[in-house]
């Protein structure tokens, strides 16, 4: 399938001083993919750099979503996938990805690769064989850890890396899911759309990854997020049917 097919969705807030980088590097990675920055009003100014970047993209591959406020990374991914899917540009295959180099750009065309190998979803995972994590300290690697093992007991799936914000999505795939019922907004809501993929009879693959930390700035990680994401996972288990295999 030709990359001319694939979204890349960046959301942002406050990321002036990577923006570009993340974009050029993308865009080396993948060059006939298309690039869509989905800013949640930053007060730094992201949203108006971004414009900057896509009125010089000559070839218009890269757009921009503007959103009045920030309402969360789910909230943002969600909207994107709503423009993606209702566009008639026809893209077939979506990534998701953070726009502070913790995912390495070069790692995208691995997570297509297994869509075009018969995944219906890719997570770029940091807790499958070969993957890992850089310059975390043990805090954050035992609440990353155990936030997900607690997940995966309580939610009775196989996945290693259920938080993981790195992912490949078949479009068909994520029309199939009832996108209005997503109620995570944080980091929950990485769980949420693994989960219902998974109840939906979906094929998720994870790929191997390293996971740097951010180069600027600091991480939006926080006690709220988690919080969210522990007791989430019993209204999840609660509330989604899961398909019954043969």
């Amino acid at each position: 399938m030709s990359d001319a097919s694939v979204l890349i969705v960046i959301p942002t807030y406050n990321e002036r001083e990577v923006l570009a980088d993340i974009v050029v590097a993308v865009r080396a990675a993948v060059p006939p993919a298309t690039v869509l920055i989905v800013d949640d009003n930053s007060p730094d100014g992201t949203g108006a750099l971004a414009d900057q970047i896509a009125a010089q993209a000559h070839d218009g591959q890269v757009e921009v979503m503007h959103r009045s406020a920030k309402e969360g990374l789910g909230a943002a991914y969600l909207a994107a996938y709503k423009h993606a899917l209702g566009s008639p540009r026809g893209w077939q295959r979506i990534v998701q990805m953070d726009a502070d180099f913790s995912h390495d750009p070069q790692d995208i065309p691995r997570l297509l690769r297994a869509l075009d190998e018969g995944a219906d979803v890719a997570i770029g995972s940091r807790y499958t064989a070969g993957g890992g994590t850089e310059n975390w300290g043990l805090g954050r690697k035992i609440i990353s850890r155990g936030g997900g093992l607690y997940a995966r007991l309580v939610l009775g799936v196989g996945i290693n890396d259920l938080t993981a914000g790195f992912k490949a999505w078949r479009a068909d795939t994520l029309r199939a899911l009832d996108l209005d019922a997503v109620s995570a907004h944080g980091y929950g809501f990485q769980i949420e759309m693994t989960y219902r993929a998974i109840c939906g009879g979906f094929r998720v693959v994870e790929v191997p990854i390293k996971f740097v930390e951010r180069r600027v700035g600091q991480s939006k990680m926080s006690g709220n997020i988690v919080l969210e994401a522990v007791t989430l996972v019993w209204a999840l288990r609660a509330r989604i049917p899961r398909r019954k295999t043969a």
